[in-house]
């Protein structure tokens, strides 16, 4: 097949963009390089069937380019108040890749009669009241906060997509990912796990926002890229809105711990009062749905997984 992945120079896109071609499709990655990096699809690049075009997918691409199924993962996604690379650092950029960026793409995919699927996020839970999160929740999300310049374009890209769904028949399929972590993290982005890792491998500090006690459930990038893929692949998904996620939940002080203990780190833990506003106390996903319907869970085990990210770590960073 011929696939499209925005945002494929990314940390979820690089990945999904190599498991694409190992299967053996034909990829082309579109990146405007805005958080995404050159390094990230160096693999990509020994593929004869990989091509990359560098486009801010705001505007339309060309209308001769055919395509079988576009995943969208365009977008600043680190929420980290502090990083050049956040989405409240690239405001706009972020309302617009994720509002006319969807609409040109959803567009794409209706010429070409191809299979969407919308990367969305866990942030259009907000704050949630209900916990764990399933597809049903309507989220607690504030409309003019800070992070609502992504929480908001997450959740009207998806009012698009279910546009073109009823009004269009689009295949098209909406997956809400959770925290995932693993190796090509960028260090600039200063999302929580990249960050305890370097501090705990630098010896310094290792910072928590807050009192620790919020919630988190991290899953890894090999388990993320398989739920994509069979989202958006598996028979009866058109249509379908699926948490993507772990269900292993920690408190953020449990994590500063656990990295503590593995990297074998003398860093004190040190908590600042400088907590993000709207930041979610809890965050945990109902998957029942991907169970049922994809016959998908998270199974890399956490600690194998943060394992495998610190030895990345060591190399890379």
């Amino acid at each position: 097949m011929k696939i499209i992945v925005t945002g494929g120079a990314g940390f979820i896109g690089s990945h999904l963009c190599e498991r694409l071609l190992e299967d053996g499709h034909q990829v082309t990655c579109v990146d405007n390089f805005s958080t995404g990096s050159e390094l990230n699809i160096l693999e990509c690049q020994n593929f004869k069937k990989f091509t990359l075009i560098r486009h801010d997918v705001v505007k339309a691409l060309p209308k001769n380019l055919k395509v079988d199924a576009i995943f969208h993962l365009a977008s600043p996604a680190s929420p980290n108040h502090h990083s050049k690379l956040s989405y409240l650092a690239m405001p706009m950029e972020t309302m617009l890749v994720n509002t006319q960026g969807t609409l040109e793409l959803l567009k794409l995919a209706k010429q070409n009669r191809a299979k969407f699927l919308l990367a969305s996020s866990s942030e259009v839970y907000g704050d949630p009241k209900e916990h764990p999160q399933n597809e049903n929740y309507n989220g607690n999300v504030s409309t003019t906060g800070p992070r609502s310049v992504y929480d908001e374009s997450k959740r009207f890209a998806e009012t698009f997509t279910a546009y073109f769904i009823r009004k269009h028949t689009l295949d098209a399929r909406i997956a809400r990912i959770f925290n995932t972590y693993g190796p090509r993290m960028l260090k600039a982005d200063m999302r929580m796990i990249i960050t305890f890792i370097t501090q705990a491998l630098e010896g310094k500090s290792i910072t928590i926002f807050g009192n620790g006690k919020q919630t988190r459930s991290l899953c890894y990038i090999d388990d993320m890229v398989e739920g994509l893929v069979r989202l958006m692949f598996s028979p009866r998904t058109k249509g379908q809105i699926v948490n993507l996620g772990a269900t292993e939940e920690h408190t953020v002080l449990e994590y500063a711990r656990m990295i503590k203990k593995i990297t074998y780190s003398q860093s004190p833990i040190t908590f600042s009062e400088d907590l993000p506003e709207d930041d979610p106390k809890k965050r945990r996903p109902d998957i029942k749905k991907a169970k049922q319907l994809l016959d998908w869970e998270a199974g890399v085990n956490l600690k194998d997984g943060l394992s495998k990210m610190i030895e990345y770590c060591k190399q890379n960073l």
